[in-house]
């Protein structure tokens, strides 16, 4: 898709937590910022409210050039167990 958001979570696709198969909203920990050469570094963690599990860890990179994006990639691994 075209959407990432800042903060939240999109869960459309989302059945439900691995562990203990709760379907409700998740929170983000271990958020983390760094900047590496002019290129912003954004990890963080989706934990289920209800358990803690870790459901998915995301990471994005982009880089901004005169005020302008110029490039963004995203990277999110998901807990299918």
């Amino acid at each position: 898709g075209n959407t990432c958001l800042e903060s939240g979570s999109y869960l459309m696709n989302y059945l439900g937590c691995a562990n203990c198969h709760q379907r409700d909203f998740v929170l983000i920990s271990n958020k983390a910022t760094e900047d590496d050469d002019g290129e912003e570094i954004v990890t963080y963690d989706h934990v289920c409210k209800n358990c803690d599990h870790v459901i998915a860890r995301h990471e994005y990179t982009f880089s901004v050039v005169d005020e302008y994006q110029v490039r963004y990639l995203y990277t999110c691994c998901f807990d299918h167990n």
